[in-house]
């Protein structure tokens, strides 16, 4: 027998340390080699940590919460060890078996073989998942899987009831860890550093719904229906000809300012796990339709936590939009090291006052927030006067000048 400690490998763009997520496994526990053992989070994402080896964890170098560098100690397994006396090996059993998404390893343990984002949701619904089949690579249960055992009412555990309001404690303390914690760091971080400076204008969006129920009647959008965004998105792209100074990213290692000619498309968007911003890249060279189906993808690929690290990074400017919650006005915290983000409120028809008479228009307004150190608030006002400009009047966002 033989003792192996693993050693944090570095999990991607030159990680230095990641997050204890949760334990897969517990001292004591026989795993076959490739078996996931833990959830790391590193700052773009939750990734789940296969197993090096087969053998006994014989010790945890963590704890959920704690942070590990790379090269430090994770886990310690023994290898060669005998297996109970009340369940000896068979030829069967020495090796992983797959069989409906589920690893069946050494000591009669089932494992089951999915992402940590769906473990985490049959956790919250009570599914237990050695009972869902499996439809991806090896018997991996996917997320639709997961959905159709929701949808199915598979027998799951036994709720927990919720203790009287009178009984227990009453505070409940929930510790700050992975993508929460790195959001907190990063919005303390930013409001730290950056002068905002917030600015609202209020836009007629009548004729761009009136557009968009339009397009959406046509057959071409079938497969990819279009919300107001896609527009918002163009409109802010052609302003940014104009305004490359709200293209940037500020490099304070360096002192300098980066400038970018292509808009790389920050989209604010609400998980489980807290905000995350997916990248639509090249923004400005998107159809409308090519922008739709961009934007519900990576969207789509942040809120099922399967969006890659590249997919995670690199925004220049960012969107964020809370649709019907949107409410009247915000002020939007900007996503370092950018210098503006766009925010976007509710549309809502309102009385205004029409070439001298009062009439019912759909109205909407942006909030948006910019770097004062290096976007002047008569700069910040003329950017958005200009998107203001392109919403009001649709048909110029698509004029090539």
């Amino acid at each position: 027998m033989s003792r192996y400690a693993f050693q944090l490998p570095d999990l991607g763009e030159g990680t230095v340390c990641a997050e204890i997520v949760s334990w897969l496994v517990k001292p004591g526990d026989q795993v076959s080699e490739g078996q996931p053992i833990a959830e790391m989070s590193t700052e773009k994402a939750v990734v789940e940590l296969p197993s090096p080896v087969t053998g006994k964890v014989i010790s945890l170098g963590g704890a959920p919460g704690d942070e590990i560098a790379v090269g430090a100690e994770l886990i310690t397994f023994e290898q060669g060890a005998a297996a109970p006396a009340s369940a000896p090996p068979s030829a069967a059993s020495a090796r992983p078996a797959v069989s409906n998404g589920h690893d069946r390893a050494q000591g009669e343990t089932l494992r089951v073989r999915t992402s940590p984002a769906t473990r985490r949701r049959a956790r919250e619904a009570g599914i237990d998942l050695t009972q869902v089949t499996g439809t991806g690579p090896r018997g991996r249960i996917q997320p639709e899987d997961l959905t159709q055992a929701l949808a199915a009412k598979l027998p799951a555990r036994a709720p927990i009831a919720p203790a009287d309001i009178h009984e227990g404690p009453a505070t409940e303390e929930v510790k700050v860890i992975g993508v929460r914690r790195v959001i907190a760091q990063r919005m303390s971080a930013a409001k730290r550093s950056i002068p905002h400076f917030s600015y609202v204008e209020e836009i007629d969006v009548t004729e761009l719904e009136a557009l968009r129920v339009h397009l959406n009647r046509d057959p071409r959008f079938e497969q990819s229906r279009l919300t107001l965004l896609p527009f918002i998105v163009k409109a802010v792209a052609r302003a940014l000809e104009r305004f490359p100074q709200c293209n940037a990213l500020y490099d304070e290692s360096r002192d300098t300012l980066v400038r970018h000619r292509a808009m790389h498309a920050g989209i604010a968007t609400q998980t489980r796990d807290g905000l995350k911003v997916p990248v639509v890249r090249n923004a400005q060279a998107l159809s409308l339709q090519q922008l739709s189906a961009e934007i519900r993808r990576v969207s789509e690929a942040a809120r099922s936590n399967r969006a890659k690290r590249e997919e995670l990074s690199g925004s220049t400017i960012t969107l964020t939009s809370l649709g019907k919650l949107g409410g009247i006005a915000s002020t939007p915290v900007i996503n370092m090291p950018e210098m503006a983000i766009i925010g976007v409120n509710r549309m809502s028809e309102r009385a205004v006052v029409r070439h001298g008479g009062i009439t019912v228009r759909q109205m909407m307004n942006l909030s948006s927030s910019f770097d004062h150190r290096f976007v002047d608030g008569f700069d910040a006002a003329a950017m958005i006067q200009a998107v203001k400009e392109l919403l009001e009047h649709p048909a110029t966002i698509f004029i090539e000048t």
